[in-house]
């Protein structure tokens, strides 16, 4: 049994009791070969949550810091962030960006599936962010088509800066699979990857239904 179904089996039954998750459109994520979820980011539980509402295992960049405590705490967080799909990496350092980028583009190669959050960091305030290019990268490099996604309510759960979340009911909503092979060899092209961007962006507007904000979260919150 790999580590994804033992904590499916061990706690599924509890987180889905805590966080009741209704999914809609788990039909649109295909059985097998690369695909991309890529979706909005409103708190801590969301990659959390993820894994629950997927038949098929879902890779994600995490901050490596989440596997690097010390002591059986420490190791217990690292076993089940990496069982639930977690690829640590430092997105700290100078070319953090690019580690994640290539983590990505590998696990793609590879057939998996990919779970990113296109804002790039967690919203401030429940709004929807501008999207960093980062997903149109990963989308032409590898022709993998992209599954949006909503999370909806997890912010009501573990609001900003709180510990941990309380019980309550979230929903995670999947789009139509997006695919854009007229733009193969331009994922260079700064113009076609803003526009490979914005169009997924709009369709996790349209399935979150929040605000959208023209700003990056980032900025947004330096503020």
């Amino acid at each position: 049994m790999s580590r994804l179904a033992l904590i499916k089996a061990v706690l599924g039954p509890f987180l889905r009791l805590m966080f009741r998750p209704q999914v809609e459109g788990a039909e649109n994520i295909p059985g097998d070969g690369p695909v991309i979820l890529a979706g909005n980011h409103l708190t801590f539980i969301d990659s959390m949550i993820m894994p629950l509402c997927c038949d098929r295992p879902v890779y994600y960049i995490g901050k490596d810091e989440y596997v690097k405590g010390k002591g059986l705490k420490g190791r217990a967080m690292a076993w089940f962030f990496t069982g639930c799909g977690m690829i640590p990496v430092d997105r700290d350092g100078g070319r953090g960006g690019v580690a994640a980028l290539m983590t990505g583009r590998r696990v793609l190669e590879e057939g998996r599936a990919f779970a990113i959050y296109p804002e790039g960091t967690r919203s401030p305030d429940g709004r929807l962010y501008r999207g960093r290019t980062g997903i149109a990268r990963l989308t032409l490099m590898t022709g993998a088509p992209v599954v949006p996604f909503a999370m909806i309510g997890t912010d009501k759960l573990q609001p900003s800066g709180s510990g941990l979340p309380r019980p309550g009911k979230v929903t995670v909503r999947f789009g139509e699979p997006m695919e854009f092979s007229r733009y193969e060899g331009m994922d260079r092209d700064r113009y076609v990857l803003r526009a490979v961007t914005d169009s997924v962006m709009a369709e996790v507007m349209r399935l979150s239904g929040q605000e959208y904000v023209d700003v990056y979260a980032t900025k947004a919150k330096a503020a």
